[in-house]
């Protein structure tokens, strides 16, 4: 190699030894951003923003049970009087009372059935005159156990009850509310929606759809993907982006699964936490994050999924799975790597209500969520 040839080559190597010390330095910089922001989220939280100066009351739908009772709980233990909104007035009133006596706050109670549409009259009137500082859109529900759509008992009330209640109450109780918030330039309003809309929940159809807009089939089953595009998400972001100025806060709450008899989850674990726990960490979130998961291992479960997906889309696992070592087309030999980890399946109390033939599609298309 002539000097001329050296001196290009020379040159060549250090203009990429410099590019990969500016990447490397930006990667650096980005994950101490990142590590300094989580810290002052998950750790020094924003747990003073919530009180009564933002309004004396504070409106929680759902109240009588779960999350929404714990929302009840510990905004009264701030010091908010409560509007509990819920279906049964027998527990609405077990909880006013409880609350009255536990913190000493003024209760108010309304009962209707969110999965009617014609309740907002009854609900508007109950609200007047409140100065209202802080809105928990909590109420919703889920199937009783997963199914193929065309099999849910009485489909067609089915379908109009679930969008009423999980995705028309948002709208409506936010139209009632946000003009008092704006008329006084604060107010909170906390959108509960699932991290179930954020990725593939099979037999789940009609509950996700509510959390999610993009949907396609697979294997007979209908996967709703929402990769951050559910209608509760996109609804408070975009109300986020045009009330923040005015000094409102709307946030998108994205919990995964929190230990309530709407998810059957009796034994609370780090990852499935009692509502008072999740309710606790994900206020400490608002005015941090306009949208959230609320609790700390639910955001790394997030993290985790996300990557997932994003090697499943570049078409990364496939390749892993094409060029991968060792013996692994017949799972019935012992000692293959099918067997190095337990083989997923539907629990056994499911098995009977749905059926073998629905097991085994589900057990084919895989079960993020069970």
């Amino acid at each position: 190699m002539d000097m001329e040839s050296f001196t290009v080559v020379r040159t060549g190597e250090k203009a990429l030894f410099w590019v990969g010390a500016l990447i490397t330095a930006s990667l650096v910089l980005w994950l101490l951003f990142k590590m300094l922001t989580g810290f002052r989220i998950w750790v020094l939280g924003n747990g003073n923003l919530l009180s009564p100066k933002l309004g004396k009351w504070a409106v929680v739908t759902g109240a009588t049970d779960g999350i929404g009772k714990s929302y009840a709980e510990e905004l009264a233990r701030r010091g908010f009087s409560m509007m509990l909104i819920s279906r049964s007035q027998e527990k609405l009133d077990d909880v006013a009372r409880s609350l009255e006596s536990t913190y000493n706050v003024e209760t108010k109670t309304i009962a209707v059935d969110f999965g009617e549409a014609d309740i907002y009259p009854k609900i508007e009137k109950g609200l007047a005159g409140l100065e209202i500082g802080v809105l928990v859109n909590n109420v919703g529900i889920s199937y009783s156990y997963p199914e193929f759509f065309l099999h849910i008992p009485d489909l067609e009330n089915f379908i109009t009850t679930m969008i009423n209640v999980n995705i028309t109450s948002v709208c409506q109780m936010t139209r009632l509310v946000l003009p008092r918030m704006e008329s006084r330039t604060k107010g909170v309003i906390l959108n509960i929606s699932s991290a179930s809309g954020m990725f593939p929940v099979p037999l789940l159809t009609v509950y996700s759809s509510t959390k999610a807009s993009i949907c396609t089939m697979f294997h007979g089953l209908i996967f709703t993907f929402l990769f951050k595009q559910a209608f509760v998400d996109f609804f408070s972001r975009g109300l986020q982006a045009e009330y923040k100025s005015k000094g409102i806060i709307i946030q998108s709450v994205l919990p995964f699964f929190v230990a309530t008899k709407m998810t059957k989850i009796r034994k609370p674990t780090l990852d499935k936490p009692t509502p008072d726990r999740y309710v606790a960490a994900e206020l400490n979130t608002v005015g941090l994050q306009d949208q959230t998961n609320g609790y700390f291992p639910h955001a790394v479960m997030v993290c985790s999924l996300c990557a997932n997906h994003l090697l499943i889309a570049s078409g990364v696992v496939d390749w892993l799975g094409d060029h991968r070592s060792g013996p692994h087309t017949d799972s019935a030999v012992p000692g293959t790597a099918h067997e190095q980890g337990p083989a997923r399946r539907i629990p056994e109390e499911k098995e009977a209500a749905l059926g073998p033939e629905l097991c085994e599609s589900l057990s084919e298309a895989g079960q993020m969520f069970y």
